[in-house]
């Protein structure tokens, strides 16, 4: 394991299938948080708090809260290629954010920024992260420092006047 992710840190390839896309045409828009959420589950195994994480710790995390923009449509048999970047993190929780990217024409078609909080799954409560783990996000955020600040992190909802 890789403790210090690459800025931005690349997960493995997705494909757009026929199950994904609604009567619109496109990428029904809770595949996208499908997506995302599988993109994570690599990130998280790399950074020690996957599911070989849960297998010993009876730990995991839950995401409090998401927000996704979509930006361009995707079609069945699009590839899709997501990338994420931490953006920040405290005892209990992460904050991250992911860019989907059409992979073979580049353009951005969805961001998704999360918070996300650490579980003793035995207690159903919050619980604080390893010091090991700890360390790991710190070494994570100094390397994604380097990276500019999405443009959509932090946006509230609404309609502007």
């Amino acid at each position: 394991m890789d403790a210090a992710l690459p800025a931005p840190f690349e997960c493995p390839e997705a494909r757009v299938i026929d199950d994904w896309v609604d009567y619109n045409g496109h990428m029904n828009m809770a595949f996208y948080n499908v997506v995302f959420d599988q993109a994570v589950d690599h990130v998280y195994d790399q950074l020690g708090i996957g599911v070989g994480y849960l297998d010993g710790s009876g730990c995991s995390t839950f995401t409090l809260e998401a927000h996704v923009t979509y930006l361009r449509e995707v079609m069945v048999g699009d590839p899709l290629r997501v990338t994420w970047q931490l953006l920040d993190y405290d005892a209990k929780r992460l904050h991250y954010f992911e860019h989907m990217y059409h992979a073979e024409e580049g353009y951005l078609a969805a961001t998704s920024e999360q918070l996300s909080i650490h579980v003793d799954l035995g207690e159903r409560r919050s619980t604080p992260f390893s010091d090991a783990s700890l360390a790991r996000f710190a070494r994570v955020l100094e390397t994604h420092a380097s990276l500019p600040r999405p443009s959509q992190a932090g946006h509230v909802i609404g309609i502007p006047r």
